[in-house]
């Protein structure tokens, strides 16, 4: 027998009910009514239908101002919205769309009293990003008519929507709400039911990371925040970003996945429920992980945790001559960054051959900021005369700055750093660009540890901003201060860290990365749709298969084996479908497939 939804079809959803007209509510109502839909915004509070009203007032107004809608469209759209108190309202609806506080409670009862209300072909949608759609759909009386409808902040802007189906729903109600975001200029997503769907799983597991990592000391929140903004391309970094959700919503939507994944990178960190619990829940109540100008600005302020700007207290080492240790695309891209500064640089390799063409590619480079209009011919032929190729380590005996950037092996940079202490002279520092791998280990390679410290550069290094700047615990004072006061002469923005695997930026990226395969690997979303899902709904410049191709499989796989054996948590695992691809050379763009296939060149 079909059920009554077999008839739906988009054209049907004409009239819709949202429930709870918070911003998330007053966003959506906007969406519906620009795309044609009678619209009844339902809340208990008449203040809060009040506020939405205008809030759609204001924004058409400033549509029309734009040039965006005609006077007469802006009173045809406000004609079809109205407001009330009463759920009964929603009677008419052929579709509702609930997005009341995240609990499961409230909508419970919301969607028990629905049941009497609604015709028995109208969809229930619940916006929650956080709990259990199945468990709504199993109290309801028509379980089969009930999906998740999951919008993102601000939803007029956001283009994704993920379409949730439980194991319940039926496939016409889907097809309906898909043909409905469509029409609405958005980009539905399917994805089945578990907490975070696509986008916060993957998001809110990065963010918890990156609050623990705070929690922990090991960086600020200034630096955590301009690492993943720099190093990754991302509109906010972590913390703001947890200020701007809720960081009581966050908690929740962490303990509703936490308790189906059982996975710790999923367990709320402990300065989530501090915060919470002292009501400093973000944007919303003036202050979080910063403090702002007033609750709901986003203007932040400064506060007894803001860094204070001016000069180290230690002073640095002179620094006018440096060494650039190897001959790829980072040592290259390195050299290139420091010539550009005014500083004299030796780029040595193990052969005149090798360090010549790492000199030519800089070349290139150079020519293709002049062709660009970045860099005048006469700049460009100043910055490669004060380079100078050698083919031995031994060119270093006077810089005052040595930076290796050779191949990412443990015992070839030791060995590398055991040549340096012979060969530079007494109190030049000497910097790692390991990405990864201990840096002590490489001090203790030489009889002057004090002097060695990170410098992990971005590739490409002449465009990226970010400079990690790795102490150990044994790297003296002024040589930190002399690493980030030639960050600031490069251009360059430094962050502070300290000696462990993935310094910020690897060790929140890679277990997001790896999170992402999970997800593929259990066939709960396609490589597609994770990707866009990221992109739309997180901002993020690339979606994680996209990246992880453009990377490489392989150092992705040895950069998870690091963070797993530094951490020891499960979680933290490297995927076994991305072991997989790399044990069958499916190594990314560099071999023509990785996740997907490339065309080869």
């Amino acid at each position: 027998m079909a059920t009554p939804l077999s008839h739906t079809s988009p054209s049907a959803l004409m009239t819709v009910a949202v429930v709870g007209l918070g911003t998330m509510g007053t966003g959506i109502t906007e969406i519906l009514t620009r795309a044609g839909r009678e619209v009844v915004g339902i809340d208990i509070s008449e203040a809060t239908t009040v506020k939405a009203v205008a809030a759609l007032e204001s924004s058409t107004a400033r549509a029309v101002v734009r040039g965006r809608l005609t006077e007469q469209e802006r009173a045809d759209l406000l004609a079809r919205f109205r407001t009330s108190t009463d759920l009964r309202a929603a009677a008419d609806a052929d579709l509702v769309i609930e997005v009341a506080p995240e609990s499961y409670e409230i909508k419970h009862q919301i969607f028990r009293a629905l049941d009497d209300i609604v015709r028995p072909e109208t969809i229930l949608a619940t916006g929650t990003n956080a709990l259990s759609v199945t468990r709504l759909a199993a109290d309801s009386a028509r379980p089969e008519r009930v999906l998740g409808l999951h919008f993102f902040n601000p939803a007029p802007a956001m283009k994704l929507v993920e379409v949730v189906s439980s194991v319940l729903t039926a496939p016409q109600a889907v097809a309906a709400v898909t043909d409905l975001a469509i029409e609405l200029g958005k980009e539905p997503v399917a994805v089945g039911d578990r907490p975070g769907f696509v986008a916060d799983g993957l998001l809110f597991g990065y963010l918890n990371q990156a609050a623990a990592m705070y929690e922990a000391k090991y960086a600020s929140r200034e630096d955590i925040d301009a690492a993943m903004r720099l190093g990754c391309g991302l509109p906010m970094g972590p913390l703001a970003l947890l200020d701007l959700i809720g960081i009581d919503t966050a908690r929740t939507v962490l303990e509703a996945m936490y308790s189906e994944s059982r996975d710790r990178l999923h367990a709320p960190a402990p300065v989530l429920k501090q915060l919470s619990e002292a009501g400093l829940t973000g944007r919303k109540s003036g202050r979080g992980f910063y403090s702002y100008e007033a609750p709901g600005s986003a203007t932040v302020v400064a506060d007894a945790l803001t860094p204070l700007s001016g000069a180290s207290e230690t002073p640095g080492r002179t620094v006018r001559s440096v060494g650039v240790a190897g001959s790829g695309t980072m040592a290259s891209g390195i050299a290139e960054v420091f010539a550009k500064a005014g500083y004299e640089v030796v780029l040595a390799a193990r052969s005149e051959e090798k360090s010549q063409i790492a000199k030519a590619r800089i070349g290139k480079s150079l020519a293709r900021s002049v062709d660009k209009g970045r860099l005048t011919a006469e700049a460009a032929a100043q910055t490669l005369d004060r380079i100078t190729a050698a083919g031995s380590y031994d060119a270093f005996a006077d810089v005052d700055l040595a930076v290796e950037a050779v191949a990412e092996d443990l015992e070839i940079k030791r060995q590398l750093f055991a040549t340096l202490d012979k060969v530079c002279k007494p109190g030049a520092v000497l910097a790692t660009t390991t990405s990864s791998l201990p840096v002590v280990a490489c001090a203790r390679a030489t009889s002057r540890p004090q002097d060695v410290i990170g410098m992990h550069f971005f590739n490409p290094a002449p465009a990226m901003k970010l400079v990690e700047v790795v102490r150990t615990v044994l790297t003296a004072d002024d040589v930190h201060s002399t690493v980030r006061e030639v960050c600031v002469k490069i251009k360059k923005h430094a962050v502070d860290c300290g000696d462990r695997a993935g310094f910020i930026v690897n060790a929140l990226l890679f277990p997001y990365l790896n999170n992402a395969i999970k997800m593929v690997q259990e066939h709960y979303a396609s490589l597609d749709d994770i990707d866009a899902a990221m992109k739309l709904g997180g901002g993020y410049p690339m979606g994680p298969f996209e990246l992880l191709d453009v990377v490489g499989l392989d150092v992705s796989l040895a950069i998870e084996k690091v963070l797993h054996r530094e951490f020891r948590d499960p979680g933290l695992a490297p995927a076994p479908l991305l072991e997989h691809l790399v044990a069958a050379g499916c190594l990314g763009r560099k071999t023509g497939r990785g996740f997907r296939e490339y065309a080869r060149r």
